[in-house]
Formats: C-alpha cells, sequence, structure tokens
C-alpha cells in the first residue's frame, strides 16, 4: 500500500461517521411519496445528517375486509409506527395528520407540520360516468368511501345516492372503482391524488358546503365530525359539524378569534413547549392559545345544543350494523 493510500485510511478513521436519522413509514405508495417529500426537505436543511427510511406495515394496512370505523381499535395506522418510536426502531416517523389519534401517547409530540395540501376532498368517477358530479349521477348510484365523515354529509345533500365502505390503499381502491360495475365514483382526499399524480382522475371537488373536511385534513374517518377553516384579516374563523350516520340530523356552528401572529418576549425556562400535542417553537404561543381555545369554545358550544345525542346515536348506529 502507498504512503497516500495510509493517510487516507486514517484519515477515514479518524472523520466522524455521518449521523443516520431513522424515519419510519407506512408502506403504502401514498406514504412512501410523502415520507419521501419529508427527507428531501430535512436532507435539504440538514446536509451532514444521513436519513434511512424504515416501512411497515400497521392494522390499519392489513384488516381490509372491515370499515374503518368497525374495527374497533385506536390508532389504526400508527400503532406499529409507535411502537418502533417507544422502542428506539425509528427516531422519528411521518404520518397523514387524519391517522393520528386525538390525544398522543406520553412522550410523544408532532416536531413539525409541512405545508397544507389542498383539504378538501375529491370525487373519482368510473370511467363510464366521467364528466358527471355527484348531483347527476343516476339515481341509486353506489359512492364508495371508507370515513363516515364523508358518507354522513354527502348522504345528506345527495339523497339519491348509496354510499357504501371501500377499503384498501389508493391504487387498490382505484382499482376496484375501475374494474368493476359496484362503484359508480368514489371519494378520495385531493392531498392523496394530487401527491400521487393523478389529478387527472380528479372529476369533482367538494366544496365545503357539500362536505367539510376532518380536522388536520387530509380527512379523520371513523366520527362524522368535520370543520372548515378559514383566516381573515387576522381573525381565524371555525365551522365545525356533526350528523348522524345517514345525514338526516345535524348542527353546525361557526365561531372566530383573533390571531395575532406578532414578535413576543421568548418563552420562560419553565413553559411547556407542547400544546394540543404540537411543539411549534416558531409560532408566538398567544397565537396558539387563541386557536385551541377556540377549538374548545366550538366543541362546547355543539355540546351544549345537542352535538352528543347526534354522536351517541352514531356510535350506537354504527356498533349495531
Amino acid at each position: 500500500m502507498s504512503g497516500n493510500g495510509n493517510a487516507a485510511a486514517k484519515a477515514e478513521e479518524n472523520s466522524p461517521k455521518m449521523r443516520v436519522i431513522r424515519v419510519g413509514t407506512r408502506k403504502s405508495q401514498l406514504a412512501r411519496i410523502q415520507t419521501d417529500s419529508v427527507v428531501a426537505v430535512l436532507k435539504s436543511l440538514y446536509p451532514g445528517l444521513q436519513f434511512e427510511i424504515v416501512a411497515m406495515s400497521t392494522t390499519g394496512d392489513k384488516i381490509l375486509d372491515t370499515a374503518l370505523s368497525k374495527i374497533g381499535e385506536k390508532s389504526l395506522f400508527t400503532k406499529e409506527l409507535e411502537h418502533a418510536l417507544e422502542k428506539n426502531e425509528v427516531d422519528l416517523v411521518v404520518h397523514s395528520l387524519k391517522d393520528l389519534p386525538t390525544v398522543l401517547p406520553p412522550g410523544f409530540t408532532i416536531g413539525a407540520v409541512c405545508k397544507r395540501e389542498n383539504p378538501y376532498d375529491a370525487v373519482v368517477f368510473h370511467p363510464k360516468f366521467v364528466g358527471k358530479t355527484l348531483e347527476t349521477l343516476p339515481e341509486k348510484s353506489v359512492v364508495g368511501t371508507s370515513s363516515l365523515r364523508r358518507a354522513a354529509q354527502l348522504q345528506r345533500k345527495f339523497p339519491h345516492l348509496e354510499f357504501k365502505s371501500i377499503r384498501g390503499n389508493l391504487n387498490t381502491r382505484l382499482r376496484k372503482l375501475d374494474e368493476f360495475q359496484e362503484f359508480s365514483a368514489i371519494i378520495l382526499a385531493a392531498a392523496g391524488l394530487q401527491r400521487m399524480g393523478w389529478q387527472h382522475r380528479v372529476g369533482q371537488i367538494l366544496p365545503p358546503e357539500d362536505c367539510m373536511y376532518a380536522v388536520g385534513q387530509e380527512g379523520g374517518c371513523s366520527v362524522p365530525v368535520a370543520v372548515h377553516t378559514a383566516m381573515k384579516d387576522g381573525q381565524l374563523y371555525l365551522t365545525g359539524g356533526v350528523w348522524s350516520l345517514d345525514g338526516s340530523d345535524s348542527m353546525q356552528e361557526t365561531m372566530q378569534a383573533t390571531i395575532c401572529v406578532t414578535a413576543q418576549q421568548d418563552d420562560g425556562p419553565e413553559d411547556d413547549p407542547q400544546l394540543v400535542g404540537i411543539t411549534a417553537r416558531n409560532i408566538p404561543r398567544q397565537a396558539q392559545l387563541a386557536a385551541e381555545n377556540l377549538g374548545i369554545s366550538l366543541a362546547s358550544l355543539l355540546l351544549n345544543k345537542g352535538a352528543k345525542n347526534i354522536l351517541d346515536v352514531a356510535r350506537q348506529l354504527n356498533d349495531a350494523h
């Protein structure tokens, strides 16, 4: 070996190894696309780090013959990833916000939320119905969705249609739509179709008056509760609604709060950096508190007006079916 070779080998031996960050994700194609995009951003921010993607199947990926709302399991698409995080098999995980449970396990935090995609739901039509809308589909047409939230709202808005559960990842659901005659259309999150590069399949985007989204949509599935939010002139407007399973009973209210995002003094050492499961050091705490309190106030208003009864009946009917 030449002297230069020895010197190079010695230098490599003494240089610090690149730190590897293990990123957990679901195995589905959409989950991988979302994780790859997050890792690309992290690489640009931290060029000195290496990222290794660890893909795994979750309960929700394995049980495909049952409606999501019937499985009776919390954290359907996150539990296995949470266990891996607890056991230090991964350093962080990437989720769709809709898949996260409302309350995170102790010791967990949402460390970052990426820039919001289109939050609305989209309708993809069977090839023979391209050019139609939900309104113009024939009487008794069957529309597939895995979400009680979507089905309850759309049943109310389009009583001439029938809504049936359809399961599987995006590829599977699109194949079921195209290859069989059972479904005239299916409802999917516009964001997922966008990320898969399937914008051309979007036949209709559903406005909030037809179908409001889940908190953190991209869209939670198992409870007929939905919201719509808008920021205008420093005011955050939050509309929330609950529906019975067939959409016959519903309740909606809108409230607003001033969200001040001006600079402020740094948080003191005693301040808890986490709020509603999120650590967001670059957003003023007052703004976070105002948004959280708006959500609590709207929930309280809906409950005081009888929302709990609607949800209790929905839950009982869902369990009975």
